[in-house]
Protein backbone atom coordinates (compact mmCIF):
# COMPACT_ATOMS: atom_id res chain seq x y z
CA UNK A 1 0.00 0.00 0.00
CA UNK A 2 1.74 3.37 -1.09
CA UNK A 3 2.04 6.07 1.50
CA UNK A 4 -0.62 8.63 -0.05
CA UNK A 5 -3.56 6.16 0.31
CA UNK A 6 -3.89 5.70 4.36
CA UNK A 7 -4.02 9.76 3.47
CA UNK A 8 -6.66 9.62 0.69
CA UNK A 9 -8.89 7.07 2.51
CA UNK A 10 -9.20 9.58 5.30
CA UNK A 11 -10.17 12.22 3.17
CA UNK A 12 -12.55 9.81 1.58
CA UNK A 13 -13.96 8.98 4.85
CA UNK A 14 -14.55 12.45 5.91
CA UNK A 15 -16.35 13.11 2.45
CA UNK A 16 -18.83 10.77 3.29
CA UNK A 17 -19.09 12.43 6.75
CA UNK A 18 -19.97 15.37 5.29
CA UNK A 19 -22.66 14.03 2.69
CA UNK A 20 -24.28 12.86 5.86
CA UNK A 21 -22.94 9.35 6.66
CA UNK A 22 -23.29 8.55 10.07
CA UNK A 23 -19.21 7.95 10.77
CA UNK A 24 -17.49 8.15 13.79
CA UNK A 25 -14.15 9.06 14.33
CA UNK A 26 -12.93 5.31 14.05
CA UNK A 27 -14.12 4.66 10.60
CA UNK A 28 -11.23 6.19 9.42
CA UNK A 29 -9.02 3.70 10.99
CA UNK A 30 -11.40 0.63 9.79
CA UNK A 31 -11.70 2.08 6.69
CA UNK A 32 -7.42 2.37 5.77
CA UNK A 33 -7.78 -1.69 7.75
CA UNK A 34 -10.15 -2.42 5.06
CA UNK A 35 -7.77 -0.86 2.17
CA UNK A 36 -4.80 -2.60 3.22
CA UNK A 37 -6.48 -6.46 3.14
CA UNK A 38 -7.18 -5.98 -0.64
CA UNK A 39 -5.75 -5.31 -3.82
CA UNK A 40 -6.13 -1.64 -4.44
CA UNK A 41 -4.75 -1.69 -8.07
CA UNK A 42 -9.05 -3.78 -8.25
CA UNK A 43 -11.25 -0.83 -8.42
CA UNK A 44 -14.04 -3.41 -7.59
CA UNK A 45 -12.12 -4.94 -4.22
CA UNK A 46 -11.12 -1.51 -3.17
CA UNK A 47 -15.43 -0.75 -3.69
CA UNK A 48 -16.75 -3.52 -1.68
CA UNK A 49 -13.80 -3.20 0.76
CA UNK A 50 -14.59 0.37 1.64
CA UNK A 51 -18.09 -0.08 1.21
CA UNK A 52 -18.36 -3.14 4.27
CA UNK A 53 -17.28 -0.50 6.94
CA UNK A 54 -18.27 2.57 5.45
CA UNK A 55 -22.23 2.28 4.51
CA UNK A 56 -24.21 1.01 7.85
CA UNK A 57 -27.74 1.83 6.12
CA UNK A 58 -29.54 0.85 3.12
CA UNK A 59 -30.18 3.51 1.84
CA UNK A 60 -26.60 5.20 2.26
CA UNK A 61 -25.57 2.79 -1.29
CA UNK A 62 -26.52 5.56 -3.24
CA UNK A 63 -24.85 8.30 -1.89
CA UNK A 64 -21.57 6.40 -1.16
CA UNK A 65 -21.54 4.89 -4.98
CA UNK A 66 -21.30 8.70 -6.01
CA UNK A 67 -18.86 9.50 -3.70
CA UNK A 68 -16.62 6.79 -4.48
CA UNK A 69 -17.25 7.32 -8.40
CA UNK A 70 -16.31 11.09 -7.50
CA UNK A 71 -13.51 10.81 -5.64
CA UNK A 72 -11.36 7.60 -6.70
CA UNK A 73 -11.14 8.64 -10.36
CA UNK A 74 -7.97 9.09 -12.47
CA UNK A 75 -8.74 11.68 -15.63
CA UNK A 76 -5.46 11.35 -17.08
CA UNK A 77 -5.80 7.69 -18.06
CA UNK A 78 -9.78 7.39 -18.63
CA UNK A 79 -10.32 10.63 -20.32
CA UNK A 80 -8.74 9.97 -23.77
CA UNK A 81 -10.53 6.78 -23.73
CA UNK A 82 -14.33 8.53 -22.88
CA UNK A 83 -13.17 11.04 -25.64
CA UNK A 84 -12.79 7.99 -28.51
CA UNK A 85 -16.39 6.16 -27.17
CA UNK A 86 -17.80 8.91 -26.89
CA UNK A 87 -17.33 9.83 -30.79
CA UNK A 88 -19.13 6.54 -31.70
CA UNK A 89 -21.59 5.92 -28.98
CA UNK A 90 -24.37 7.59 -27.01
CA UNK A 91 -24.51 6.76 -23.34
CA UNK A 92 -27.88 7.97 -21.33
CA UNK A 93 -27.12 11.02 -19.21
CA UNK A 94 -25.52 9.96 -15.72
CA UNK A 95 -28.07 10.37 -12.74
CA UNK A 96 -27.97 13.83 -11.08
CA UNK A 97 -25.43 14.07 -7.45
CA UNK A 98 -26.78 13.97 -4.44
CA UNK A 99 -26.97 17.56 -3.11
CA UNK A 100 -25.37 16.95 -0.31
CA UNK A 101 -22.66 14.92 -1.80
CA UNK A 102 -21.79 18.07 -3.89
CA UNK A 103 -21.60 20.66 -0.78
CA UNK A 104 -18.99 18.31 1.20
CA UNK A 105 -16.98 17.83 -1.95
CA UNK A 106 -17.06 21.67 -2.29
CA UNK A 107 -16.21 22.36 1.22
CA UNK A 108 -12.63 22.92 1.41
CA UNK A 109 -10.52 20.92 3.88
CA UNK A 110 -9.99 21.82 7.35
CA UNK A 111 -6.79 23.88 7.80
CA UNK A 112 -5.34 26.49 10.56
CA UNK A 113 -5.84 29.82 8.32
CA UNK A 114 -8.60 32.13 9.21
CA UNK A 115 -11.25 31.79 6.99
CA UNK A 116 -10.98 34.95 3.63
CA UNK A 117 -13.55 37.69 4.23
CA UNK A 118 -16.50 37.78 2.22
CA UNK A 119 -18.21 40.70 0.97
CA UNK A 120 -22.04 41.04 1.41
CA UNK A 121 -24.27 42.20 -1.55
CA UNK A 122 -28.21 43.16 -0.25
CA UNK A 123 -29.65 41.17 -3.10
CA UNK A 124 -33.37 42.83 -3.79
CA UNK A 125 -36.46 41.07 -4.73
CA UNK A 126 -35.20 37.51 -3.84
CA UNK A 127 -36.97 34.88 -2.11
CA UNK A 128 -35.59 33.87 1.62
CA UNK A 129 -34.04 31.23 2.41
CA UNK A 130 -36.66 30.37 4.86
CA UNK A 131 -39.24 30.07 2.04
CA UNK A 132 -37.33 28.07 -0.21
CA UNK A 133 -36.74 25.42 2.75
CA UNK A 134 -39.95 25.25 3.42
CA UNK A 135 -41.17 24.14 0.27
CA UNK A 136 -38.37 21.61 -0.40
CA UNK A 137 -38.54 18.10 -0.27
CA UNK A 138 -37.10 16.13 2.51
CA UNK A 139 -34.78 13.92 0.20
CA UNK A 140 -33.50 16.59 -1.56
CA UNK A 141 -32.39 18.98 1.35
CA UNK A 142 -28.27 19.05 2.25
CA UNK A 143 -26.65 18.56 5.55
CA UNK A 144 -27.25 21.83 7.00
CA UNK A 145 -31.02 22.73 5.43
CA UNK A 146 -31.53 19.24 7.42
CA UNK A 147 -30.53 20.01 10.77
CA UNK A 148 -32.82 23.24 9.92
CA UNK A 149 -35.48 21.35 9.07
CA UNK A 150 -35.45 19.56 12.45
CA UNK A 151 -35.29 22.58 14.46
CA UNK A 152 -38.31 23.67 12.80
CA UNK A 153 -40.15 20.61 12.77
CA UNK A 154 -39.66 20.36 16.97
CA UNK A 155 -41.25 23.75 17.37
CA UNK A 156 -44.37 22.64 15.81
CA UNK A 157 -47.51 22.69 17.72
CA UNK A 158 -50.43 20.64 16.63
CA UNK A 159 -53.99 21.77 17.67
CA UNK A 160 -56.62 18.79 17.62
CA UNK A 161 -60.20 19.72 17.43
CA UNK A 162 -61.95 19.10 20.55
CA UNK A 163 -65.06 16.42 20.20
CA UNK A 164 -67.63 15.62 22.36
CA UNK A 165 -66.92 12.77 24.97
CA UNK A 166 -69.68 10.74 26.82
CA UNK A 167 -68.67 12.46 30.12
CA UNK A 168 -70.77 15.09 31.70
CA UNK A 169 -69.25 18.28 33.63
CA UNK A 170 -71.11 20.97 35.35
CA UNK A 171 -72.15 23.98 33.49
CA UNK A 172 -74.48 26.29 34.86
CA UNK A 173 -75.03 27.12 31.10
CA UNK A 174 -75.20 23.70 29.88
CA UNK A 175 -78.28 22.32 27.71
CA UNK A 176 -78.93 19.29 30.05
CA UNK A 177 -80.81 18.97 33.05
CA UNK A 178 -78.49 17.56 35.91
CA UNK A 179 -81.27 15.62 37.83
CA UNK A 180 -79.02 14.22 40.38
CA UNK A 181 -77.76 17.25 41.68
CA UNK A 182 -80.86 19.21 41.82
CA UNK A 183 -82.64 16.78 43.53
CA UNK A 184 -79.54 16.57 46.28
CA UNK A 185 -79.47 20.72 46.28
CA UNK A 186 -82.80 20.84 47.07
CA UNK A 187 -82.21 18.97 50.64
CA UNK A 188 -80.91 22.42 51.64
CA UNK A 189 -84.41 24.38 51.56
CA UNK A 190 -86.08 20.66 52.34
CA UNK A 191 -88.07 21.12 48.69
CA UNK A 192 -88.72 24.55 48.39
CA UNK A 193 -87.78 26.96 45.70
CA UNK A 194 -85.17 23.93 44.34
CA UNK A 195 -82.15 25.71 41.97
CA UNK A 196 -82.36 24.23 38.82
CA UNK A 197 -78.58 22.67 37.69
CA UNK A 198 -77.28 21.92 34.58
CA UNK A 199 -74.32 20.12 32.83
CA UNK A 200 -73.08 19.52 29.27
CA UNK A 201 -70.74 17.16 27.97
CA UNK A 202 -66.92 17.49 28.21
CA UNK A 203 -64.71 18.53 25.13
CA UNK A 204 -61.86 17.31 24.79
CA UNK A 205 -59.15 16.32 21.70
CA UNK A 206 -59.49 12.75 20.56
CA UNK A 207 -56.14 10.59 20.89
CA UNK A 208 -53.88 10.70 17.52
CA UNK A 209 -52.41 7.33 17.07
CA UNK A 210 -49.65 7.26 14.43
CA UNK A 211 -48.24 4.23 12.11
CA UNK A 212 -44.87 5.19 10.90
CA UNK A 213 -43.28 2.85 8.04
CA UNK A 214 -39.22 2.84 8.47
CA UNK A 215 -38.89 0.41 5.87
CA UNK A 216 -35.63 1.37 3.37
CA UNK A 217 -38.24 3.05 0.74
CA UNK A 218 -38.98 5.72 3.25
CA UNK A 219 -36.07 7.30 4.05
CA UNK A 220 -35.48 10.60 5.06
CA UNK A 221 -39.30 10.91 5.30
CA UNK A 222 -39.25 8.35 8.09
CA UNK A 223 -36.83 10.68 10.08
CA UNK A 224 -38.49 13.84 9.92
CA UNK A 225 -42.01 11.88 10.50
CA UNK A 226 -39.96 10.91 14.01
CA UNK A 227 -39.01 14.70 14.38
CA UNK A 228 -42.46 15.41 14.39
CA UNK A 229 -43.74 12.61 16.49
CA UNK A 230 -41.39 13.22 19.56
CA UNK A 231 -42.83 17.25 19.03
CA UNK A 232 -46.39 15.74 19.12
CA UNK A 233 -45.62 13.25 22.33
CA UNK A 234 -43.98 15.88 24.33
CA UNK A 235 -46.49 18.16 23.42
CA UNK A 236 -49.92 16.62 24.15
CA UNK A 237 -50.86 13.52 26.01
CA UNK A 238 -53.02 10.68 24.39
CA UNK A 239 -50.54 10.26 21.09
CA UNK A 240 -49.38 6.89 20.57
CA UNK A 241 -46.69 5.93 18.18
CA UNK A 242 -45.91 2.67 16.53
CA UNK A 243 -43.02 1.56 14.22
CA UNK A 244 -43.16 -0.75 11.25
CA UNK A 245 -41.56 -2.62 8.80
CA UNK A 246 -41.76 -5.89 8.32
CA UNK A 247 -42.87 -6.04 12.46
CA UNK A 248 -45.22 -3.90 14.31
CA UNK A 249 -43.06 -2.16 17.46
CA UNK A 250 -44.68 0.26 20.09
CA UNK A 251 -41.93 3.77 20.72
CA UNK A 252 -44.04 5.54 22.33
CA UNK A 253 -42.59 5.57 25.45
CA UNK A 254 -39.19 5.52 24.07
CA UNK A 255 -40.25 8.99 22.23
CA UNK A 256 -41.75 10.88 25.21
CA UNK A 257 -37.84 11.60 26.41
CA UNK A 258 -37.46 15.48 26.77
CA UNK A 259 -34.49 15.10 24.93
CA UNK A 260 -34.61 14.60 20.81
CA UNK A 261 -31.53 12.87 20.14
CA UNK A 262 -31.30 10.65 23.42
CA UNK A 263 -34.91 9.84 22.17
CA UNK A 264 -34.30 8.88 18.48
CA UNK A 265 -31.07 6.77 19.46
CA UNK A 266 -32.88 4.54 22.11
CA UNK A 267 -35.71 4.49 19.15
CA UNK A 268 -32.84 3.20 16.78
CA UNK A 269 -31.63 0.73 19.37
CA UNK A 270 -35.42 -1.00 19.95
CA UNK A 271 -36.42 -1.29 16.61
CA UNK A 272 -34.76 -3.99 14.73
CA UNK A 273 -36.55 -4.20 11.21
CA UNK A 274 -34.88 -0.73 10.68
CA UNK A 275 -34.79 0.22 6.78
CA UNK A 276 -36.23 -3.37 5.51
CA UNK A 277 -38.84 -4.08 3.45
CA UNK A 278 -42.39 -3.66 4.09
CA UNK A 279 -44.92 -6.43 5.45
CA UNK A 280 -48.06 -4.09 5.73
CA UNK A 281 -50.66 -6.73 5.85
CA UNK A 282 -48.96 -8.73 8.82
CA UNK A 283 -48.02 -5.03 10.66
CA UNK A 284 -51.52 -3.85 9.97
CA UNK A 285 -53.36 -7.17 11.52
CA UNK A 286 -50.82 -7.06 14.61
CA UNK A 287 -51.71 -3.66 15.57
CA UNK A 288 -55.91 -4.35 15.00
CA UNK A 289 -55.54 -7.67 16.92
CA UNK A 290 -53.04 -6.59 19.89
CA UNK A 291 -53.44 -2.74 20.21
CA UNK A 292 -56.51 -1.52 18.40
CA UNK A 293 -58.43 -2.26 21.54
CA UNK A 294 -56.21 -0.07 24.24
CA UNK A 295 -55.36 2.94 22.05
CA UNK A 296 -58.42 3.36 19.52
CA UNK A 297 -60.88 4.18 22.28
CA UNK A 298 -62.80 7.88 22.57
CA UNK A 299 -62.63 8.34 18.80
CA UNK A 300 -59.24 8.32 17.59
CA UNK A 301 -57.93 9.55 14.70
CA UNK A 302 -55.15 7.18 12.87
CA UNK A 303 -52.51 8.42 10.73
CA UNK A 304 -50.70 5.84 8.92
CA UNK A 305 -47.68 7.21 7.36
CA UNK A 306 -46.30 4.79 4.13
CA UNK A 307 -45.85 4.60 0.51
CA UNK A 308 -47.98 1.70 0.36
CA UNK A 309 -45.27 -0.66 -1.39
CA UNK A 310 -46.31 -4.13 0.39
CA UNK A 311 -44.25 -6.49 -0.03
CA UNK A 312 -46.04 -8.97 2.32
CA UNK A 313 -46.86 -12.00 0.10
CA UNK A 314 -49.71 -12.92 1.81
CA UNK A 315 -53.12 -11.86 0.86
CA UNK A 316 -55.39 -10.01 3.08
CA UNK A 317 -54.67 -6.08 3.10
CA UNK A 318 -57.40 -4.58 2.41
CA UNK A 319 -59.58 -6.20 5.14
CA UNK A 320 -56.81 -5.14 7.52
CA UNK A 321 -57.42 -1.73 6.33
CA UNK A 322 -61.05 -2.17 6.43
CA UNK A 323 -61.23 -3.24 9.84
CA UNK A 324 -58.89 -0.46 11.00
CA UNK A 325 -60.77 2.08 9.42
CA UNK A 326 -63.78 0.94 11.10
CA UNK A 327 -61.87 1.03 14.72
CA UNK A 328 -61.01 4.65 14.60
CA UNK A 329 -62.93 8.39 13.84
CA UNK A 330 -60.37 8.95 11.06
CA UNK A 331 -58.10 7.40 8.90
CA UNK A 332 -55.59 9.43 7.15
CA UNK A 333 -53.06 8.23 4.77
CA UNK A 334 -49.90 10.07 4.92
CA UNK A 335 -47.85 9.19 1.28
CA UNK A 336 -44.29 10.85 0.08
CA UNK A 337 -45.53 9.93 -3.35
CA UNK A 338 -48.03 12.04 -3.51
CA UNK A 339 -44.60 14.52 -4.34
CA UNK A 340 -44.83 13.64 -7.64
CA UNK A 341 -47.75 15.24 -9.77
CA UNK A 342 -48.00 12.66 -12.43
CA UNK A 343 -48.52 9.78 -9.04
CA UNK A 344 -50.77 6.93 -10.39
CA UNK A 345 -52.25 4.22 -8.26
CA UNK A 346 -50.64 1.35 -9.99
CA UNK A 347 -48.70 -0.70 -6.72
CA UNK A 348 -50.93 -3.40 -5.31
CA UNK A 349 -50.75 -1.86 -1.81
CA UNK A 350 -51.33 1.02 -2.99
CA UNK A 351 -54.66 0.15 -4.77
CA UNK A 352 -55.51 -1.85 -1.59
CA UNK A 353 -55.46 1.21 1.11
CA UNK A 354 -56.78 3.70 -1.16
CA UNK A 355 -61.05 2.32 -0.57
CA UNK A 356 -60.34 2.26 3.12
CA UNK A 357 -59.00 5.91 4.06
CA UNK A 358 -60.30 9.35 4.73
CA UNK A 359 -58.08 11.82 3.36
CA UNK A 360 -54.78 10.65 1.01
CA UNK A 361 -51.97 13.57 1.77
CA UNK A 362 -48.67 14.45 0.98
CA UNK A 363 -45.96 14.34 3.74
CA UNK A 364 -42.79 15.62 2.07
CA UNK A 365 -41.81 19.50 2.71
CA UNK A 366 -42.29 21.45 5.98
CA UNK A 367 -45.50 22.88 4.09
CA UNK A 368 -46.78 19.75 4.21
CA UNK A 369 -46.62 18.77 7.83
CA UNK A 370 -48.03 22.28 8.37
CA UNK A 371 -51.20 21.33 6.22
CA UNK A 372 -51.26 18.05 7.98
CA UNK A 373 -51.66 20.29 11.23
CA UNK A 374 -54.08 22.61 10.00
CA UNK A 375 -56.14 19.55 9.04
CA UNK A 376 -55.93 18.06 12.27
CA UNK A 377 -56.79 21.11 13.87
CA UNK A 378 -59.93 21.48 11.71
CA UNK A 379 -61.39 17.67 11.95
Amino acid sequence: MTSKLPENVVHFTRLLRGAGLRLGPASGLEAIAAAASVDVLRRDELFWALHAVLVKRPEDFELYEQAFGLFWRDPTRVQPFLDELLQKVRVPPAPPLSRRLTEAWRQPPASGKPPAERSEVDAVLTFSADEVLRSRDFDQMSTEELARARKVVNQMAVALCPVRTRRFVADPHGDRLDLARTVRDSRKTFGDLAPLRYRSRILLPPPLVVLLDVSGSMGRYSEMMLQFLHALLNARTRVHAFLFATRLTNVTRLLRRRDADEALARVGREVQDWAGGTRLRTCLHDFNRTWSRRVLGQGAVVLLVTDGLDRDPDPGLPAEADRLHRSCRRLIWLNPLLRWEGFQPRAQGVRALLPHVDEHRPVHSLDSLEALGRALGGL
